[in-house]
């Protein structure tokens, strides 16, 4: 079973790293946050690299403890979160690749599986929430620290119980963590309900240059570096702006265009039944049926049309 062979590698391991993917969102910190406190209790060595944590998150516990960079030597042990390939790790994938043993724990249904062991489930709609049951089943406590980490990362990731993907066992969890003094309000009010004053200068930008092409069922928009630059933009600080575009009526797919110095990170949202994860892996992203992204490192105009053009072929 892959859950006790992870376990067995983290009993042996005396050095473990903890990574996610660039950009990372609530799920990925509160993940990794959880992971990495839950490591801790088992008295293990461990090291969360986190190299740009967006501000928006530095009120979960330990979260000043990621670290930039890792150790220069090789690890015993890597474990990835939040993470469909080893791609998205971008920079610090080299930790990953040169550990001894690779761990990957995530909910998207497009990973490639690029562990020694994979512990995926694409029907939990947070990684956040599959970590609930192996700490369970590794018997970590969830004390209100570990709680209020995987918290985040399961509203966020379900854009506060809304989308789709919620389960049953979504509320459930919620519940049980409630009752260990976690506190939901405050986790909801800080991650869904609080915007930086550069978050709301570039949603403004974005909101102005949005177009709406095919009867309205696609929403684009985009901002760019000299945009993120003017406002003063730290990590984190592009979050939510796609849902911008999804919430408006008759919307089937919203399209957020962030230029960065890798070309154009792409972020899909659809409301229905267009799968944003296939449109995405055509350019080498990946993601869910309702939330994906991906970067295409050509112009504004090209990578408008190329994407604009794929989800056509998905519109009814």
């Amino acid at each position: 079973m892959t859950v006790d062979n992870i376990l067995e590698e983290i009993k042996k391991a005396k050095t473990i790293v903890i990574l996610t993917h660039e950009n990372p969102d609530g799920d990925a910190v509160g993940s990794s946050l959880a992971m990495y406190m839950a490591l801790q209790k088992m008295g293990k060595e461990v090291d969360l690299i986190i190299p740009e944590l967006p501000k928006i998150y530095a009120f979960l516990p330990k979260a000043e403890e990621a670290k930039k960079e890792g150790s220069t030597n090789p690890y015993d042990l890597a474990i990835s979160l939040d993470s469909a390939t080893i791609k998205m790790l971008n920079g610090w994938s080299n930790y990953f690749e040169t550990a001894k043993v690779k761990v990957v724990i995530d909910h998207h249904g497009s990973n490639t599986m690029y562990g020694d062991y994979n512990y995926i489930n694409p029907a939990a709609p947070a990684c956040a929430q599959i970590l609930i049951t192996i700490l369970e089943y590794f018997g970590i406590g969830i004390d209100k620290e570990i709680g209020t980490a995987i918290l985040t990362g399961i509203i966020t990731d379900t854009g506060g119980f809304q989308y789709q993907s919620t389960t049953p066992e979504t509320f459930e969890f919620a519940s049980e963590l409630l009752k260990k003094g976690v506190n939901v309000s405050n986790i909801y009010k800080k991650v869904m309900n609080t915007k930086s004053k550069a978050n709301f200068e570039l949603r403004k930008r974005a909101i102005e240059r949005m177009q709406f092409l095919e009867e309205g069922k696609i929403a684009i928009t985009y901002i760019t570096m000299q945009d993120q630059q003017e406002v003063k933009a730290e990590p984190g600080d592009h979050e939510g702006i796609v849902e911008e575009g999804r919430a408006i009526e008759g919307v089937e797919v919203s399209i957020f265009l962030r230029e960065t110095e890798k070309g154009y990170r792409a972020s899909l949202r659809s409301n229905n039944y267009v799968n944003v994860s296939d449109v995405c892996l055509m350019f080498g992203g990946g993601g869910h049926v309702h939330a994906a992204g991906c970067t295409i490192a050509q112009s504004l105009e090209q990578v408008k049309e190329k994407l604009i053009n794929q989800v056509k072929m998905y519109l009814k």
